[in-house]
């Protein structure tokens, strides 16, 4: 399964920002992960496929929305209030576990990843 993430663009503190990864198939999770320069990949949030379970880290909890068009076979990453430490690359990925994990080895394919960038 290929996915492909979109949607990154440069934004002012306080703005907001859809991001998109779009799959060739079905798939059973799907995880948001970011990198800033100089820092390790982290866990942003990430949704089963067919289910209602949602899973966010607790820095985005209130900000960020994951949702999904399983018709489109894509998930979307709805950023709110956006602040300059949510500069980063943002990649989406897909698991074969059960449930949501947060760790990048717990995720076995990538999107190349969008930037996102935002101005204070």
């Amino acid at each position: 399964v290929q996915l492909q993430a979109s949607g990154g663009g440069l934004v002012q503190a306080g703005g907001s920002l859809r991001l998109s990864c779009v799959a060739s198939g079905r798939i059973f999770i799907m995880g948001w992960f970011r990198q800033a320069p100089g820092k390790e990949r982290e866990f942003v949030g990430g949704t089963s496929w067919g289910g209602a379970d949602t899973r966010y880290a607790d820095f985005v909890k209130g900000r960020f929305t994951i949702s999904r068009d399983n018709a489109k076979n894509t998930v979307y990453l709805q950023m709110n209030n956006l602040k300059p430490e949510d500069t980063a690359v943002y990649y989406c990925a897909a698991s074969n576990y059960a449930y949501i994990p947060a760790l990048t080895t717990q995720y076995n394919n990538w999107g190349q990843g969008t930037q996102v960038t935002v101005s204070s």
